[in-house]
């Protein structure tokens, strides 16, 4: 993967993917325990099994879009948001991404458990690309929109789920990032907290961020994405408007009447 990481402008493609197939061996026979795996590998007995989680991506997104990724689980939208971000690289293919990413695409990533949730903040800043200095002075923000005052000394390891999405949204989204990637993890918050997290979302889509989202609740994508595309079993299916590739998905999943 290429990381340009420079800013663009507004309607420039800030993400490429071209013919972009993930690819990974799955162990073709059950194995009870770890010391028969390794004599098997060792033999070299071990049978793989290929599978493409993702089978010839072709997709343009320009900056300061908003897409929704939709489909059922394991249909690849997770796999898609990690080749974007860099944590897997494509099998064949090319994925060609500028500018800054802001990545939620797992509920505590990048927190330690076992340090509280103040030293989480600076590690998480570090990874995100922020200095210790700047990370102090946006500190106050973060937990103020966090609404986790009373909690800052506690471990992560002893927070909800809950705590640990809003801890994790109010850091990755201290500065207006190139590219904002959300997978699921705003679901676990209360209502308030969610509604809170869409009103900062359209403001960095007023401010020119890339959205890339992904959720099973139809209402949140079609208030907060312009366009969608859908996957089904690692291939793109459609793209299109939300609310029209949610008709076709529905249909297909048989959950609207198609008369």
């Amino acid at each position: 993967m290429e990381q340009l990481g420079k800013l663009i402008k507004q309607g420039q493609p800030c993400i490429e993917i071209k013919n972009a197939s993930v690819r990974f061996n799955i162990a073709g026979e059950k194995l009870d325990n770890l010391k028969e795996y390794f004599i098997k590998l060792v033999k070299r007995e071990l049978r793989f099994k290929e599978f493409y989680a993702l089978t010839d991506v072709n997709l343009t997104i320009n900056q300061g879009e908003s897409w929704a990724l939709i489909g059922t689980n394991g249909a690849g939208k997770s796999t898609l948001l990690k080749l974007i971000c860099g944590i897997l690289a494509p099998y064949k293919g090319s994925v060609r991404v500028s500018g800054s990413i802001a990545p939620m695409i797992e509920l505590g990533a990048g927190f330690d458990p076992n340090l509280t949730a103040q030293e989480n903040i600076f590690i998480n800043g570090a990874v995100l690309g922020h200095s210790r200095k700047f990370m102090k002075e946006q500190y106050e923000k973060i937990v103020e929109f966090a609404e986790l005052w009373n909690f800052m000394d506690l471990p992560i390891k002893n927070y909800s789920s809950g705590m640990r999405a809003r801890l994790g949204f109010a850091v990755a989204t201290i500065v207006d990032p190139d590219i904002l990637i959300i997978d699921e993890v705003l679901a676990v918050g209360d209502a308030a907290f969610q509604e809170k997290c869409r009103a900062r979302i359209k403001t960095l889509l007023d401010n020119g961020t890339t959205l890339l989202f992904v959720s099973h609740a139809k209402a949140p994508v079609i208030e907060l994405c312009k366009n969608a595309v859908w996957l089904d079993h690692g291939h793109v299916r459609m793209i299109d408007r939300p609310d029209i590739v949610y008709e076709s998905y529905e249909r297909e999943l048989g959950l609207t009447n198609t008369k």
